[in-house]
């Protein structure tokens, strides 16, 4: 079955998009800022505040989220040496189904933001991959190492995978996939994640 990081790290990765304390100079950190203060706007915004206004406020929140996660990207790694195995209707399908996953589990999480800070470090670049290392500071100065994987394309920087702790969410998910691909179906598959989007759903629309 799918599951997902635990909800302590869940917050951790999506507040790594939280509130900087400082930004080094650099492509990749700023366009997560810029991106960060993008999805905090919103989610702060009295004009979106409200069930009335949860269906826009979903929507902006996000369009925010797609112009900086490269879904296919991090799809394809989470599927691993699987992904050869797929028709090109499947990795499409796949690829959309994953990307929606993460994405409302993200959208349950983030409007629980409460002030947690982040130090951006800097970032490292090798021709179109990078890395953008963060701290966050909890609320009790707790300390915790993040770092954003980061593939250019074009003059934009896309997260492709999150390292919290020295645990990656895509290699959470490569090795949950990769036990029910190795014992069922794609069909089974598909299903489960079908059924993970219900659950993030539901919650979205509880916060």
């Amino acid at each position: 079955m799918i599951h997902r990081l635990s909800h302590s790290s869940l917050i951790l990765f999506f507040l790594a998009l939280g509130l900087p304390l400082f930004v080094k100079a650099g492509d990749p950190s700023d366009q997560i800022k810029q991106t960060t203060e993008k999805i905090l706007a919103i989610v702060q915004s009295p004009d979106l505040k409200g069930a009335d206004k949860e269906n826009e406020r979903q929507k902006q929140m996000k369009a925010a989220i797609d112009e900086r996660f490269n879904w296919s990207a991090m799809a394809r790694s989470a599927i691993g040496k699987h992904w050869r195995e797929l028709s090109e209707a499947q990795r499409a399908e796949f690829s959309g189904l994953f990307g929606e996953l993460v994405e409302k589990t993200y959208l349950a999480q983030v409007e629980g933001y409460s002030g947690e800070k982040i130090v951006y470090k800097g970032d490292k670049v090798d021709g179109a991959y990078g890395v953008v290392e963060v701290t966050i500071v909890t609320l009790r100065g707790t300390d915790i190492p993040v770092s954003y994987r980061v593939l250019k394309k074009g003059t934009s920087w896309f997260v492709y995978d999150v390292n919290i702790e020295g645990v990656s969410l895509v290699n959470n998910y490569r090795s949950q996939i990769g036990s029910i691909l190795d014992t069922s179906t794609y069909g089974d598959l598909i299903e489960k994640i079908k059924a993970k989007i219900v659950v993030a759903s539901a919650k979205t629309t509880k916060n």
